[in-house]
């Protein structure tokens, strides 16, 4: 079979041109427009989240020769995270060349975390199955790599570490605020601040408040600690 032009295009995204197309095909389908002759990426995804992980954990391992597991840990998580595939995901343009389903394209089905995420494994599985694990490791090591040389700071759970720099201090927790809620139910977006006892506080917008609260936690730490400094 031949591919369409934006999915050649997605190939050079990710550097990697399939022997097999309808692997590729198959990892990007979602379950909404699949069928029992075009099969969706499921089963693909459940497979990728392995390889995905396996390459980590030996990326990490050869990162910090001396990290113990409980420096490890975290790290890993934050590598393999559906937070962070998403992230990639959005970075090669996966969200684009989905195929979706009428009802999941009106929902914004392209932009949703998870259906990224889980995309995202599917095409590592893709590449393992097209041309073998040194293949799906050379491409994990090249759409994460500036993530791998920054996992440390990846791994602090920006809120806990924000709440620890106050106590520190004698001041009382942080304190977190929805700002304001936009967009349809299916797909809201957030604006959360957090703010000290002290008066500083940084906002963040996010599609889920967990996650704008993480990313407000780590502005504000990250300004409190450059004072500091």
């Amino acid at each position: 079979m031949r591919l369409s032009a934006d999915l050649k295009a997605f190939e050079g995204q990710i550097g990697h041109s399939f022997r097999k197309p309808e692997l590729l095909l198959r990892a990007v389908t979602h379950a909404s427009i699949s069928s029992p002759t075009r099969p969706d990426n499921q089963r693909l995804e459940f497979l990728g989240d392995r390889v995905l992980g396996l390459v980590m954990a030996e990326a990490l391992l050869s990162a910090d020769t001396a990290a113990s597991e409980g420096q490890l840990a975290p790290r890993f998580n934050a590598m393999v995270r559906k937070e962070a595939c998403a992230e990639v995901a959005r970075e090669v343009g996966l969200g684009e060349v989905l195929k979706l389903g009428r009802s999941e394209m009106l929902s914004g089905g392209r932009r949703k975390e998870a259906l990224l995420g889980d995309a995202m494994e599917a095409v590592i599985a893709a590449v393992y199955q097209d041309a073998g694990f040194e293949a799906a490791r050379a491409l994990v090591l090249r759409l994460w790599g500036k993530r791998i040389g920054a996992v440390e700071q990846d791994a602090r759970d920006a809120k806990t570490a924000l709440q620890e720099w106050a106590q520190a201090r004698a001041m009382p927790p942080p304190v977190y605020s929805e700002q304001s809620r936009e967009g349809p139910d299916h797909q809201p977006m957030f604006t959360v601040q957090v703010r000290l006892e002290s008066g500083e506080a940084e906002s963040a917008r996010a599609g889920s408040k967990r996650v704008a609260e993480q990313a407000a936690a780590r502005a504000l730490l990250a300004r409190m600690e450059n004072l500091d400094d």
